[in-house]
């Protein structure tokens, strides 16, 4: 059992919760994943370590109530236990001495992407932190992820913070860059290659596809990346973003959405899993 040391609200649905987890503190590497199942019958879903502390053991996960799963885990309280968790799974992220780095944390990812930009930096880089939103109520992470940066701009889909959409990024690559690094869902990662691709500046993005057994033997969280399969799990989840096949990965996640929406109505009317 892993205890749910701290636990809090960031914005509305966005739930931080700190888990004592010793042995899996003890080997998580920046960009890596774990699975958990916050009941032991229930579903197994991939979650972005969002930081760690290896003296204390703890690690810290940050979600979005979206599904069952997650409005389940939302529900827990400091000393509850979560029954199962697995990791550190996937690969970490490639962090070196680049240069000029951005890194764009839209919405929950602005978490995980405050630990990333903290390791660009810590690398010797010039970071620039882009944090998005679709409102302003919704950033998060504000504070921790401007102060590992040399640069930091937060945009929302509805302009009501400095910025709106993701054009204005282009005054940065117009600059001249030497990496960016997306976190976020599928839609707003496709986008954002889109646009730096006319500027040739590599592009890497942290996938969020189906995912199950998170150890390469089901194959859901196959993607293609440069013309060849890929599993998510075990050759991610950071990747080109300008070799992914985007379209097709959104048409995966999308899949069973009518089964996870009806799980999410049955567990709302019922208030237990089922």
């Amino acid at each position: 059992m892993f205890e749910i040391l701290e636990k809090r609200e960031l914005a509305q649905n966005i739930k931080l919760i700190k888990i004592s987890a010793p042995h899996i503190a003890e080997k998580i590497q920046h960009g890596q994943f774990v699975i958990l199942m916050a009941d032991e019958r229930g579903e197994r879903i991939p979650l972005t370590v969002a930081d760690y502390d290896r003296e204390k053991g703890t690690i810290t996960i940050v979600f979005q109530e979206v599904g069952k799963t997650t409005k389940m885990l939302g529900a827990f309280n400091e000393g509850d236990e979560i029954p199962v968790i697995v990791g550190p799974l996937g690969n970490p992220a490639e962090i070196e001495r680049f240069g000029k780095v951005v890194c764009v944390g839209v919405g929950v990812f602005a978490a995980p992407m405050t630990l990333l930009a903290r390791s660009f930096k810590e690398k010797g880089n010039y970071v620039i932190g882009v944090n998005i939103a679709r409102r302003a109520d919704l950033i998060i992470f504000e504070e921790e992820f401007r102060a590992v940066c040399d640069e930091f701009y937060v945009s929302t889909d509805d302009g009501s913070r400095e910025y709106e959409g993701i054009e204005f990024m282009k005054l940065i690559l117009e600059r001249g860059v030497d990496r960016v690094v997306v976190c976020g869902l599928v839609p707003i990662q496709k986008r954002i290659c889109e646009l730096t691709r006319p500027y040739g500046v590599k592009t890497m993005v942290h996938l969020t596809p189906i995912m199950v057994d998170g150890t390469g033997m089901c194959g859901a969280c196959r993607v293609m990346v440069g013309g060849e399969t890929k599993f998510t799990c075990v050759d991610g989840p950071e990747f080109d973003g300008h070799q992914v096949d985007f379209d097709e990965l959104e048409r995966r996640k999308r899949m069973y959405l009518v089964h996870e929406k009806v799980a999410h109505m049955m567990h709302k009317r019922l208030g237990t899993e089922c």
